[in-house]
């Protein structure tokens, strides 16, 4: 901080010493008169006195010559003061800004592999929901027992990751379509007949899907499958630890989702293990067990929620990494709810 001039603590001018006045009458003798001492004997004896201490600044004058009193000193206290709050000002819409950003990322959650910052998660693009037909009602609202989605269903498909590259296996037309015989590609052979006769009576409406393969191998594919009502949902056996998916041995419950209890994310409670209720979705979250078929391990997130059906398979060499897949199985939930 600046020192502050302060004209009240500036000594008063130190009194004249006292000297002869000029017209002083001169001693009465009998000679001539002589003239009295000049005042630089004055002069001198006031430079041989003792000095007074000096200001920390000159007073400034009493008058300016325009006859006004001068202006008041500047107040630097109010000066850095105004800067001060200035700096703060810049501080807070800087971190306004960082909320902003990071509000518009996927959401990051407590579930293991998920709770730090750079840990290798995938980079989303902005999720949203699509618009819905006008006087239709969202999925969860209190009007919508049934929990129907009326929003198209290819926009409630997770996109894809940032960098990843589309995977062609999945078998959809441009607008995301996919047909019975393409998304039963998924199942052996031998499952596939079984599977397409229960979709044709359940009451199947439409499928669509999406995949994609990323740059540590991993393999998505993300599937759709909207029926008539919730009820027909609940009939769908390819979707559980006994679907028999291509290239899989067996599939029990994913020990990392279930070993969570408790895991809090977004204000909603997950009770593990096994199946959870998310904002209205049901999940269950399946690995394929070692001995593996091959070198790849497959995970499997199963979805759902009012009338729709999600999958999430997931497939890598190894084995799938917790973190991506727990990642992908939410947010497509949250796309869903």
């Amino acid at each position: 901080m600046s020192e502050q001039t302060d004209t009240a603590a500036v000594p008063e001018a130190v009194p004249a010493l006292d000297a002869v006045p000029a017209s002083a009458p001169a001693p009465e003798t009998g000679h001539t008169p002589v003239p009295a001492p000049e005042a630089t004997e004055a002069s001198a004896e006031v430079a041989q006195a003792p000095k007074a201490p000096e200001a920390p600044e000159a007073a400034p004058a009493a008058m300016t010559e325009a006859g006004f009193p001068p202006a008041p000193p500047k107040d630097r206290r109010r000066l850095f003061a105004a800067l001060r709050w200035t700096a703060a000002v810049a501080v807070f819409a800087a971190v306004g800004t960082g909320v902003a950003y990071g509000i518009t990322q996927p959401e990051r959650t407590d579930i293991p592999g998920l709770s730090t910052e750079d840990d290798g998660r995938w980079t989303f693009p902005e999720l949203s929901q699509p618009a819905l037909p006008a006087g239709a009602p969202v999925p969860q609202g209190p009007d919508n027992k049934d929990g129907t989605h009326y929003a198209k269903l290819n926009g409630l498909l997770l996109p894809a990751p940032v960098g990843a590259r589309a995977d062609d296996t999945v078998k959809a037309d441009k607008d995301g379509v996919v047909s019975v015989d393409g998304f039963l590609e998924e199942y052996t052979s031998e499952a596939r007949e079984k599977l397409k006769q229960s979709l044709e009576w359940d009451g199947l409406r439409q499928i669509t899907g999406r995949g994609w393969t990323t740059a540590d191998g991993t393999r998505t594919h993300v599937y759709l499958l909207r029926f008539h009502s919730s009820g027909f949902v609940d009939a769908f056996k390819g979707c559980d630890s006994n679907a028999q998916l291509n290239g899989v041995s067996a599939l029990d419950l994913d020990d990392v989702w279930s070993k969570a209890k408790n895991t809090q994310m977004n204000s909603a409670t997950l009770d593990f293990p096994g199946a959870a209720n998310f904002d209205g979705t049901e999940l269950s979250v399946y690995q394929e067990v070692k001995p593996f078929l091959g070198e790849e391990q497959t995970k499997v997130g199963c979805l759902r929620t009012g009338d729709v059906l999600g999958m999430v398979i997931q497939t890598r060499k190894g084995e799938v990494a917790p973190l991506t897949f727990h990642q992908s199985v939410i947010l497509q939930s949250q796309l869903l709810s």
